[in-house]
């Protein structure tokens, strides 16, 4: 049974090495063979058969899961709004976010965000004949001081406890006062079921922050192998996740690229961001259009051939399956609000941070930005939007589908756990060699 087991895990890998050397008359046969051995089991020997490897040897591949894109992007998504969407609501949030040491919350909203129909009517919202998924702020209408933009925010019905998330961009959000993201959270109980931050900038910044928002007792390990710097304020690293403290800064890496975020993003075409969040880690990598591998593009993803991530909350640290959970995906044009938000260390009810759209990061930082004017200024002149959009070739979800035994060969596998892999392929290699014999190839 465990030579059998050998020869399978072999077969699946195959396409990874041997197969790639062969031609497509060799493929073939061994299809057949896989059919006729395996037939209620079997995977294709083709591109989709990279095998991935946890850290405990067990072989795993990440299978398609759901795709938005084209014309039914937007299906399967709910457009947050407020129930009156022309006057502005004081609303208490306690029911919904409410949990341990929090108090009190209460969202002050601009009545910013508006619902689907009020979306695809004034164009903020919108699919183009070739697919392409729009997403806008309000950029034509000039504002009073005082009044609010609109704009688009939604979130996704399905929800997840891991993946592999693709995000392919013609162009994302920014400008003076803009302070988009793209991120998964766990709505029903936040910070305590998490937060990944995988897109997050303001202004013309020209590299992206990834960030994790969890309750106490996450960190992310300096250590962990990762291309980004963890982000800093006041000489501080951010390495502890926990969002009841330090203004909701959680932890966070700022990756070194400058086609992570802003307009050198836009100007070379865009690119893909990927997400691979498993029980090991959560790791996120960003390529800009002319460096995504050729396993994405190929809809075979395969993280481990991408290189060191640019961003890694590692579970040496960080309980992955106990602080991330049940997250919708969520995309946020700039966002005109103010939130009122009561915690403490102690779970006494303390005022910890006014957050407003011009106000704690973005605001704080329109000084230093380089921008003109006020942030205020800039959210009245609607020019200053004509880049805050969102274009999607497509959001692609992979599941991670562990093999066992039972995948493999049909009986009873699992007495075979303790198999040397270096010998299954040595083995299954002169398996290959026979099978080229035998069909004269």
């Amino acid at each position: 049974m465990c030579t059998l087991l050998s020869f399978g895990l072999l077969l699946l890998g195959s396409s990874v090495s041997s197969t790639q050397a062969l031609s497509d008359s060799w493929k073939t046969p061994l299809r057949s063979i896989s059919d006729r051995i395996w037939p209620s089991h079997s995977i294709s020997l083709g591109k989709r058969d990279s095998l991935n490897w946890n850290p405990d040897g067990t072989p795993f591949l990440w299978l398609p899961q759901d795709e938005y894109s084209g014309k039914t992007f937007y299906d399967r998504w709910k457009f947050f709004d407020m129930d009156d969407p022309t006057n502005c609501l004081k609303i208490d949030l306690s029911r919904i976010f409410l949990s341990r040491c929090m108090t009190r919350l209460i969202l002050y909203l601009s009545c910013s965000y508006i619902n689907r129909t009020a979306a695809f009517e004034s164009g903020l919202v919108s699919i183009q004949d070739d697919g392409t998924v729009i997403m806008r702020a309000d950029h034509e209408t000039h504002l009073e001081r005082g009044i609010f933009r609109k704009s688009v925010r939604i979130e996704s019905l399905t929800t997840y406890n891991s993946g592999l998330f693709i995000l392919d961009l013609n162009s994302a959000p920014w400008g003076c006062a803009v302070w988009p993201a793209f991120w998964t959270v766990g709505l029903d109980n936040w910070p305590y079921d998490g937060e990944i931050d995988v897109i997050e900038g303001v202004h013309d910044n020209e590299h992206n922050q990834v960030a994790w928002h969890t309750g106490p007792g996450c960190s992310l390990d300096p250590k962990a192998k990762f291309t980004g710097t963890i982000s800093s304020s006041n000489g501080k690293s951010h390495t502890d996740c926990n969002a009841l403290i330090n203004h909701n800064s959680g932890c966070g890496v700022t990756e070194w690229s400058r086609a992570s975020y802003g307009p050198y993003f836009d100007l070379q075409g865009g690119g893909a961001f990927a997400m691979k969040w498993d029980e090991n880690d959560i790791s996120v990598w960003s390529f800009y259009r002319a460096a995504i591998p050729t396993d994405i593009t190929d809809g075979v993803p395969d993280p481990s051939k991408w290189g060191l991530p640019s961003a890694r909350l590692d579970a040496s640290q960080c309980d992955i399956e106990k602080y991330f959970v049940k997250h919708s995906i969520v995309f946020g044009q700039p966002s005109f609000f103010d939130l009122l938000f009561l915690t403490s260390d102690d779970c006494s009810p303390t005022y910890t941070s006014d957050i407003t759209f011009c106000g704690d990061w973005a605001g704080n930082s329109y000084a230093t930005s380089g921008c003109p004017g006020t942030c205020e200024d800039r959210l009245m002149d609607p020019v200053n939007f004509e880049n805050a959009s969102w274009s999607i070739n497509s959001l692609k979800v992979y599941k991670k589908t562990v093999l066992t035994g039972s995948d493999i060969v049909q009986g009873n596998a699992s007495s075979c756990t303790s198999c040397n892999l270096f010998t299954s392929q040595v083995l299954a290699s002169l398996f290959i060699v026979f099978l080229a014999t035998l069909f004269g190839l």
